[in-house]
């Protein structure tokens, strides 16, 4: 095969399509960015309560008792399901392109991604691949971790620190590594 024509079945990303994705409202999201930089992802410790005022203001179903630390990045709140009693950590990203839900008491500890997309390495135009994100009931995504596309985390599930979730978790189960392996079984005591 001659270099010419190697060079036709590479990446080209000056033809990068996005693929499924939908953008929804652009003046939604445009009017959201200050919002997201000036009191997500400062390091003024606004209250949860504007926090998740905004969130719902913007489209997010949020439930109650949402604590939300400093300098996290949401890129779209109408595409993120909140329940009662969650925690995001410092840090934070939900890169959610797609859906995000996230069910009651689960935490997300700092610096931890919620990543619902990346691209299709396979095709020239390197178009998005999508997939939505669950985090169910009680799952806790452990500092520094990612978790991808289509990931689905079940009931009172546990990804340790710095570990990548590519596929989906088992209930009451605890995983490690990258990618995530499991580990053993999560026993809740009193």
């Amino acid at each position: 095969m001659s270099v010419q024509t190697a060079n036709l079945l590479e990446s080209d990303l000056s033809k990068f399509d996005i693929g499924d994705y939908n953008a929804g409202s652009k003046w939604k999201d445009v009017l959201w960015y200050p919002f997201n930089y000036l009191v997500f992802n400062s390091c003024i410790p606004w209250p949860s309560a504007v926090k998740s005022g905004l969130l719902r203001l913007f489209g997010a179903k949020v439930g109650t008792g949402l604590m939300i630390k400093p300098r996290v990045i949401i890129k779209s709140p109408r595409r993120l399901i909140i329940g009662d009693n969650c925690w995001i950590g410092e840090s934070v990203w939900i890169d959610n392109l797609d859906d995000v839900k996230i069910g009651n008491n689960v935490c997300i500890s700092q610096g931890a991604m919620l990543l619902t997309g990346n691209h299709d390495y396979n095709k020239v135009n390197f178009p998005y691949r999508l997939g939505t994100i669950i985090l169910e009931d009680g799952v806790w995504v452990g500092a520094k971790s990612v978790v991808c596309p289509g990931v689905k985390c079940l009931s009172h599930a546990i990804l340790t620190v710095n570990s990548v979730a590519t596929k989906s978790l088992e209930p009451r189960k605890i995983y490690s590594g990258n990618p995530a392996v499991y580990i053993r079984d999560r026993k809740i005591t009193d």
